[in-house]
């Protein structure tokens, strides 16, 4: 383990140390006017919401590391203090990274990278057409963290008007996250695809108390085959399944066929019992997988 003292390296060197560990970050592309209503775009992965009521985010378009100059979109919220947050996803990151070259200052980057202009109901800046997701923004304080090159300009925006492209929600009117197809910015040039097989579910914990991974048996919490996460979903039920319910599975024929296999090899049935339990707990049947480990406490 390697152990880093912030004050003892380059900004830069834990600039990358960072971008690399908090990740992956969501993308505000943050289009801005200046006084004379000139456009800019650009992204920032200093970016999340803080808040529903009233609903907030905050992005930092932080001091840059080589030379301690601010951009173009904080000049602008400064001037105007307004920004609309556009969402990023796969169809348009390669163009999104295209925005990110430094033009010079009155560039509209909609043009050098191609998006298309929608004006806002509320502020200023336009939108981005083709962003799935438009969040107008009014910004109501900037905070800034420091004074030297790196140092973040915390943008707090309450939103006061939001537009999402119908064809990404689901029959409930959600956000589908295969149909949004987001991105996400990790260390160094690389990004990650936040759809597909990238996607999965963790049920909620329980608004009841669960019994907690120090109530599963030393059995199970030692197994050979069982990892982490699945000894969190074990954690996360209300009670353990009764006697009669745990007598009951053990007539399921998978269940009777390890039994009957793994006879005279104990560790082998544990094992087999195991990765049992461990596909139920793919599929999010808990309770299931509870029954089947403990077969081991009622006999074969």
């Amino acid at each position: 383990m390697r152990t880093i003292d912030p004050k003892e390296i380059p900004t830069n060197k834990l600039h990358q140390i960072l971008l690399g560990s908090v990740a992956p970050r969501p993308i505000a592309f943050a289009s801005t006017v200046d006084k004379d209503g000139m456009p800019n775009l650009s992204p920032f992965s200093f970016y999340n919401c803080f808040g529903s009521n009233p609903p907030v985010l905050v992005f930092s378009p932080a001091r840059r590391v080589r030379d301690n100059t601010v951009k173009h979109t904080l000049e602008n919220i400064h001037a105007t203090k307004q920004v609309v947050i556009n969402a990023v996803n796969y169809d348009m990151v390669h163009q999104m990274s295209l925005s990110s070259v430094e033009f010079p200052k009155g560039t509209n980057e909609f043009t050098k990278a191609g998006f298309t202009e929608a004006p806002s109901v509320k502020v200023k800046p336009p939108r981005v057409l083709e962003s799935p997701v438009q969040m107008e923004c009014e910004v109501k304080a900037v905070i800034e963290t420091g004074s030297h090159g790196g140092a973040g300009n915390l943008v707090i925006c309450h939103i006061v008007m939001i537009h999402v492209n119908e064809h990404v929600l689901d029959e409930h009117g959600r956000i589908d996250p295969h149909k949004i197809d987001l991105v996400a910015r990790m260390g160094n040039d690389f990004y990650c695809r936040a759809s597909g097989t990238a996607v999965f579910e963790v049920a909620k914990p329980n608004t009841t108390p669960a019994i907690g991974y120090d109530a599963i048996p030393e059995f199970i919490r030692s197994s050979d085959v069982l990892t982490g996460n699945n000894l969190g979903q074990l954690g996360n039920v209300e009670q353990l399944p009764d006697e009669q319910a745990i007598r009951e599975t053990s007539e399921w024929e998978t269940v009777k066929a390890i039994g009957e296999k793994f006879k005279d090899n104990p560790k082998a049935y544990r094992n087999a019992l195991h990765r049992l339990a461990q596909e139920c707990l793919a599929e999010h049947k808990a309770t299931d997988a509870w029954k089947i480990l403990l077969q081991e406490t009622v006999g074969q």
